[in-house]
């Protein structure tokens, strides 16, 4: 099995999101895949119980009281963290993932914790050791923008491998709307974002 950790302090940055993605990708792909909801407000559970039948199917977990184990059949364990991680929930997750996935929006007060939630991960053995790597992601990012720009500049010094930049669209709320995801979705447009995701991916399955 291989466990992923979305998380990252900042309320509001793409946690869900990218977990979802992640785990319907996984999904697509044939694999038996868990996804596991540790925040309180469950929008990854939400997302499942409005995922119709005929999308690959997937098995969700409630860790928003205790934090357990997966199925022994599981292939891909993603795990979407709350924004309201203390210390030793950081550690505790950790330890269950091989990688963390980390978004980050453009912005002064993203970038800021950010920067603070990389420090509380740096004090960890298993990523001050690179035993466990951290993949950073820009999320919803708007082409040829100040903003655009500012994130570039501030993920050129995090320390650890940008992997993808995500463009903002509303595709994606209009897909977990329905419980699915860019790849649950035909059509061009679809096709287009999903390109944004195929580094991420290769990146994980790597």
């Amino acid at each position: 099995m291989k466990s992923v950790l979305v998380a990252n302090i900042k309320g509001g940055c793409g946690k869900t999101t990218i977990a979802t993605h992640l785990a319907a990708a996984f999904a697509k792909a044939g694999h038996t895949t868990v996804l596991a909801d540790v925040d309180r407000q469950k929008s990854s559970l939400g997302w499942l119980d409005r995922r119709p039948a005929t999308a690959a199917p997937l098995v969700g977990l409630d860790w928003t009281k205790d934090i357990d184990g997966a199925p022994k059949s599981t292939h891909w364990l993603v795990i979407d963290a709350p924004a309201a991680l203390k210390t030793r929930q950081i550690e505790d997750l950790v330890r269950l993932a091989d990688m963390v996935v980390l978004p980050v929006l453009p912005g002064a007060f993203d970038e800021q914790a950010t920067q603070r939630f990389l420090k509380k991960l740096e004090e960890l053995k298993p990523i001050a050791r690179n035993k466990k790597p951290v993949a950073v992601v820009g999320n919803r990012l708007k082409a040829r923008t100040k903003s655009a720009e500012r994130l570039d500049a501030f993920l050129g010094g995090v320390g650890h491998m940008v992997v993808t930049r995500l463009r903002d669209s509303q595709i994606y709320p209009d897909a977990a709307a329905t419980g699915l995801t860019l790849f649950d979705l035909g059509g061009k447009r679809a096709a287009e974002h999903r390109a944004d995701w195929e580094p991420l991916l290769a990146y994980l399955q790597g």
